[in-house]
Parts: C-alpha cells; sequence; structure tokens
C-alpha cells in the first residue's frame, strides 16, 4: 500500500452519509460517506483507518451523476460529490460508532 501524508487524509472525507438505506447497510458494518470526487480507494481506506482507528475490509464507491437546479431563469448544477461505501472489519463497529453517533 503506498504511503499518503497523513495531514491530506482528513480532508478527503467530508461528512458521512444518514439515510434511510445507509441505516440499513450499517447493520452489516458498512458506513456510507461523501468524499472528494477525485479520491481514490486507497486513500479512502487509509483515511478511514486513520480517523477512525478501525480495519476497512472494503470500499465501493459511486460517483452519482449531477442534478440540475434552476433559480428563477438561471439554471446551474449541484455540487459534485462521490459517495463511499465502507465495509468494517467484524469487531471494529463499536469503535467507528461511538466517533459516528456519541451518546449526548
Amino acid at each position: 500500500m503506498p504511503n499518503f501524508d497523513p495531514r491530506d487524509l482528513p480532508d478527503l472525507v467530508r461528512r458521512p452519509i444518514v439515510t434511510e438505506k445507509a441505516t440499513i447497510l450499517m447493520e452489516q458494518n458498512k458506513y456510507t460517506f461523501e468524499v472528494t470526487p477525485k479520491a481514490t480507494k486507497p486513500q479512502i481506506k487509509a483515511a478511514i483507518e486513520d480517523l477512525f482507528q478501525v480495519k476497512v475490509v472494503k470500499i465501493n464507491t459511486a460517483l452519482p451523476p449531477r442534478k440540475k437546479r434552476r433559480v428563477g431563469k438561471f439554471i446551474g448544477f449541484k455540487p459534485q460529490y462521490k459517495r463511499a461505501i465502507v465495509t468494517v472489519a467484524p469487531g471494529d463497529e463499536e469503535k467507528i460508532r461511538q466517533v459516528l453517533f456519541p451518546e449526548v
């Protein structure tokens, strides 16, 4: 695995995606994140392992198409993003849940 600068890794992961589908996937140790569109799978794996101190087994990525939005007569697009579904090793799911969903 290539070495990445640890100072650049946290900037790759923007935020966790919490939808109904993503919540169902959490039962299978799969967590969904929004990442920068140029991020590669090895970079995403290194970033998640560095941020949450977990072992990543598999990563699936999807680059959904841009959606058009208009405001009055002006037509534009929503920002581009990449979705990464990260499968965590069994036994590490408690570590990542404590960070994503802290008890208040």
